[in-house]
């Protein structure tokens, strides 16, 4: 019988882990919150030869192409509809951008073979003994794993339970951001059309599958609010007021968020935390290192799953040895992507007018685009990424 492991959240870096577990003979269950996948989000890129390189020993590279977006080319308007600013589809697409909600599916679909799959559970406390991991649920019975994954993202269940509160390692940084889905009332072609006054965004943009149907992306300059995760009405009203009396399409994107059956509201955060792993729990993914928006956070997740997989199976049932070459070899590596996360809400809503006119004619220069491209690039391929699988053939 495998090794026992209990990954909580199925979103990227969960389904991810979980594929590579199943390869190397692991018995991995994944636990969500959610009743379902989530579907829907943003698009989601890849950057650079690591992220490319893990995605393709996934076996998913060809796959993802395939369904990919080509990129999403942005345009910033004035109130009067008029464009400031018009940034082409590589600039924000990466090498590969693809829907989150399409990713995740394919995850999935790649892990589903060797992984237990429990939707609308929760971990509640976990207690660890000689052997394992005794783990409480919300909803189901307790039970035992060898080892327990944190892959539930910047707000993480498992960090809070093994490390400590959240607010000993997440810390705000100044914006908030939300998207939702909405009927394309307005024509729109994929990519994104957006207002940007000082401190605020509204945009919105075709979806690349479906022409019908559009998705908003708001962002707006706040210090840190007090309201309910949970509470999706509560938000609502958070971003009607945080842009009520913008011109443009604003106040009919506004009127569409009443119906919107779903939203993705959060502050722009990064998660700082000392040390990944405590005993026979680990953390993966955003849960250990990351940034809401614009920290590579997608393409970190991967690449840390395949790393924390590889290594538990080259210790041959000494996770802590394998949690500590984990760490070791991607944290240097995550914080320097993690870092683009500090600069996303100022680059995308500047606080002034007069940063919006920097912004707008720094961006406005071809040679300043390739070259932050070019940064990207290579600060997505800081890592030396071991062929776990060949060295397991090997012995």
């Amino acid at each position: 019988m495998g090794t026992k492991v209990l990954i909580s959240g199925a979103s990227i870096a969960g389904p991810a882990l979980a594929h590579w577990l199943g390869r190397y003979g692991f018995e991995p269950t994944v636990v969500e919150l959610a009743p379902a996948l989530r579907g829907g989000g943003q698009a989601v890129d890849f950057r650079g030869e690591t992220h490319l390189t893990v995605l393709e020993r996934m076996g998913v590279l060809d796959e993802l192409r395939r369904m990919g977006t080509g990129g999403s080319p942005m345009s910033f308007v004035d109130r009067r509809g008029r464009q400031l600013l018009h940034l082409p589809a590589d600039f924000a697409g990466g090498d590969v951008e693809v829907p989150r909600g399409e990713l995740a599916q394919v995850l999935y679909r790649h892990s589903l073979p060797a992984t237990e799959y429990v939707f609308g559970d929760s971990i509640t406390a976990l207690e660890e003994t000689p052997t394992g991991v005794r783990v409480e649920f919300r909803h189901g019975a307790p039970r035992a794993f060898d080892l327990v994954i944190g892959a539930d993202g910047l707000h993480s269940n498992v960090r809070r339970l093994a490390l400590g509160p959240e607010r000993r390692y997440v810390r705000h940084l100044g914006y908030y951001a939300a998207t939702w889905q909405l009927p394309n009332d307005l024509g729109l072609a994929p990519g994104s059309v957006g207002l940007n006054v000082p401190g605020r965004l509204a945009s919105v943009g075709a979806d690349h599958r479906d022409p019908g149907r559009a998705g908003a992306f708001f962002l707006f300059a706040s210090p840190e609010l007090a309201y309910d995760r949970h509470d999706i009405e509560q938000q609502k009203k958070l971003v009607r007021d945080a842009f009520a009396g913008l011109g443009w399409e604003v106040p009919r994107l506004l009127e569409s968020l009443r119906e919107a059956p779903e939203l993705y509201f959060d502050s722009i955060s990064r998660a700082d935390v000392p040390v990944w792993s405590t005993g026979r729990t680990a953390l993966v993914g955003d849960a250990a290192c990351g940034a809401t928006i614009g920290g590579m956070g997608t393409g970190t997740a991967v690449v840390a799953a395949y790393v924390l997989a590889g290594e538990l199976a080259r210790a041959r049932g000494d996770h802590r040895a394998a949690f500590a070459r984990y760490e070791n070899t991607v944290r240097g590596y995550a914080e320097g992507c993690q870092k683009g996360g500090d600069r996303t809400g100022p680059f995308l809503a500047p606080g002034t007018a007069a940063g919006l006119r920097v912004r707008n004619g720094l961006l406005g220069r071809r040679w300043i685009l390739n070259r932050m491209l070019e940064l990207g690039r290579k600060v997505g391929s800081t890592i030396e990424l071991p062929d776990y699988e060949a060295e397991s053939a090997a012995h």
